[in-house]
């Protein structure tokens, strides 16, 4: 393992498209990943893992199927398995995540959204 710091603004400025998350680290089987949300994503679940989405900059709303949490710059949400959820972002929102590696973007779903082989930048 290589030792190294990571600049997140940096990272962040390397990609532009929404709703495909990036590799920035990895530890003890879990990823760190950053995304830009902007619009609806779908609705999904994932059976096996726990997600964390941390809002790095801007707000979205994260829709379950009995309420919305609104999710502020500088706050967390853990969206335990087995939950449908569904991220939506008026404007751009920057979002870092951890979760399993294992983890699909779109969980149970299978649609335009799904990443299977993420880029590592």
């Amino acid at each position: 393992m290589k030792l190294a710091k990571i600049n997140i603004s940096e990272k962040l400025s390397l990609f532009s498209e929404y709703w495909n998350p990036k590799i920035v680290g990895e530890l003890n089987g879990q990823q760190v990943k950053l995304a830009k949300f902007k619009g609806k994503f779908i609705w999904h679940k994932h059976e096996n893992e726990d997600e964390m989405f941390y809002v790095l900059n801007g707000k979205f709303k994260m829709e379950f199927r009995d309420k919305t949490i609104e999710v502020n710059e500088g706050e967390f949400i853990i969206v335990p398995k087995g939950v449908d959820h569904r991220p939506v972002a008026e404007e751009e929102v920057h979002v870092m995540l951890f979760e399993p590696e294992t983890t699909l973007n779109t969980g149970n779903t299978n649609n335009k959204f799904t990443k299977e082989d993420l880029e590592n930048i």
